[in-house]
C-alpha cells in the first residue's frame, strides 16, 4: 500500500497521551528538557533557601548573573578591595613572559656596556679590524704623498 507524499519518521509513529494519563503521571512519553530543568531549578531553590538561612550575607549579583546560573570551574570571582584596605607596598608578581622580557633587556644592556668598553670578543675583533684598516689607510696616504712628491719632482726637472 502506498505511503503517500510524506514518509514517516524513522523513530516511529507519534504517540499522544490522553489527558487522564497526563494527570495521573503514567504517560510513556519522555519528559521534555524544560520540564526536567524546571524540576532541577526548584530543587536548587529549596537547597539555596536552606543555605541562605545559614549564611549571614547572601551573595548579590548584578544584571543577568542573578538570573543565569553559571557552573564554570575556571571562572575566577572578582575580589572587591576597598581603598582603605589596599596595600601599596605589596609588589605585584610579574608573569613568566614579562620576567623573561626584562631579563633579556638587562642582558642586552650589559652586553652593550661591555661592547663599548671593548671587553667582549666581538669588540676586540672590531678593534683589531679598525687598527688594521687605519694602518692600511696611513700606508696608502704615505704612498700617495710619495707619488705626488715624485711627480712634482719630475715637473720641476722637466722645466729646467
Amino acid at each position: 500500500m502506498g505511503r503517500g507524499k510524506f514518509k514517516g519518521k524513522p523513530t516511529g509513529k507519534r504517540h499522544f497521551s490522553t489527558p487522564e494519563e497526563m494527570l495521573a503521571g503514567t504517560s510513556t512519553r519522555p519528559r521534555t528538557f524544560r520540564q526536567e530543568e524546571a524540576e532541577d531549578v526548584e530543587e536548587e531553590e529549596v537547597e539555596s533557601q536552606s543555605e541562605d538561612e545559614s549564611d549571614d550575607e547572601p551573595e548579590k549579583r548584578k544584571g543577568a548573573q542573578g538570573v543565569i546560573e553559571i557552573q564554570n570551574p575556571n571562572l575566577v570571582k572578582q575580589k572587591n578591595v576597598k581603598a582603605r584596605d589596599v596595600d601599596f607596598e605589596k609588589t605585584t608578581e610579574l608573569s613568566r613572559r614579562e620576567r623573561e622580557e626584562i631579563e633579556k633587556q638587562r642582558a642586552h644592556e650589559r652586553y652593550m656596556k661591555l661592547q663599548e668598553q671593548g671587553k667582549t670578543e666581538q669588540a676586540r675583533k672590531d678593534l683589531e679590524r679598525l687598527t688594521l684598516i687605519r694602518q692600511q689607510r696611513a700606508e696608502a696616504a704615505k704612498k700617495r704623498e710619495e707619488e705626488k712628491a715624485a711627480k712634482d719632482q719630475k715637473k720641476v726637472e722637466a722645466r729646467k
